[in-house]
């Protein structure tokens, strides 16, 4: 199963969490990331934005 099947309304913080670790483990961009798992990046960024985070790209992680 894709955890990021549900990602426009799973809990935001499952949510950051789920993509931090796939960033680090797995994929060296958000852009390949979303790409991977046909996720809307603007609407995954402004879910994110919305908690307070920001995509990092030199550390390839969100940040608050």
């Amino acid at each position: 199963m894709n955890i990021f099947a549900r990602y426009e309304t799973m809990d935001p913080y499952i949510l950051l969490s789920a993509v931090n670790l796939k960033l680090r483990d797995h994929y060296s961009s958000l852009e390949d990331l979303c790409a991977t798992h046909e996720i809307d990046q603007a609407v995954l960024e402004k879910r994110l934005k919305d908690l307070g985070y920001k995509y990092d790209r030199e550390q390839n992680q969100f940040k608050g």
